[in-house]
């Protein structure tokens, strides 16, 4: 009877072992390789021809030449997508009000001449940590400092700003967004 019992569930575990650690990860990934190939491949944005980077992960930008993103909190390194995670900080913790005060420095600091209000999604990591867009406020924040540091018209660099601004999904969902990678490839193709 034991004998019998064992080799059921041997069996079992076989036939689900197959089913689930094999024919169904082959039918999906086959389903999303149809549906939506870009996604599924990693939504890799290219440049001259060589993977620079995903349209869905963010990157670190500091230098005064290119927009910069979105605070990443994740560890050991900003954007790290093995480690998506926000910081689990609350609005009342004193780590968290020292990263926004000096992060707001960082910007003021880029851009004296700058009066606006920080955009908060500039100060303030994402939920993931690898949020690749910021609001177009975000953007219009850095674009003076931006054209600046390129020697280029303020306008001229509003207007790709403008071409990069991604509308609501389906026309209702979410807020529109900038991907700062595709805005800082655009800008550095204008060079």
């Amino acid at each position: 009877m034991i004998i019998r019992e064992l080799r059921a569930a041997a069996v079992l575990l076989l036939v689900l072992s197959v089913v689930t650690g094999i024919a169904y990860p082959l039918v999906v990934t086959g389903v999303a390789q149809v549906a939506f190939p870009e996604r599924a491949n990693g939504s890799l944005i290219e440049a001259g021809g060589k993977p620079v980077g995903s349209a869905l992960i963010g990157q670190p930008f500091a230098d005064a030449k290119h927009f910069w993103s979105r605070p990443s909190a994740t560890s050991p390194y900003p954007y790290n997508a093995s480690s998506s995670s926000g910081s689990n900080q609350g609005p009342l913790n004193p780590a968290l009000t020292d990263a926004v005060t000096a992060r707001v420095k960082a910007l003021r600091d880029a851009d004296p001449g700058n009066t606006a209000p920080v955009p908060a999604d500039l100060v303030t990591a994402s939920a993931s940590g690898l949020d690749p867009h910021i609001s177009p406020a975000a953007a219009e924040y850095q674009v003076a400092r931006v054209a600046k540091a390129h020697g280029l018209d303020a306008e001229k660099v509003r207007a790709l700003v403008a071409e990069a601004t991604e509308g609501r999904q389906l026309g209702f969902l979410g807020e529109p967004r900038v991907n700062v990678l595709r805005l800082n490839l655009a800008l550095d193709a204008l060079r």
